[in-house]
């Protein structure tokens, strides 16, 4: 199973939008989708900050960063997603 390219996941995300504005997911199919693409985005923003903390040798201002980040992710089911989030072209 390859990864999709750029254009093949925006289209799948903007197909699970629209799935879940007119409310045809049966299956959770667009819900899982989107909470996953969601997910893995605030994972990899967490992942670079702590890149950067170790390359700083652990300075003090990427450690903060690190720390509100890794909040940002605990909070992330009371977060509400916004579509626009996406980045979708």
């Amino acid at each position: 199973m390859g990864t999709p390219n750029k254009e093949e996941l925006n289209q799948a995300l903007k197909c699970a939008i629209e799935m879940r504005e007119r409310s045809e997911d049966p299956n959770f199919i667009a819900k899982s989708l989107l909470n996953h693409h969601y997910r893995l985005k605030k994972t990899e923003h967490v992942i670079d900050i702590v890149k950067r903390y170790l390359r700083t040798g652990c300075a003090t201002t990427e450690h903060a960063k690190m720390i509100k980040a890794l909040e940002a992710y605990d909070n992330i089911d009371q977060a509400t997603i916004n579509y626009n989030d996406f980045g979708l072209d």
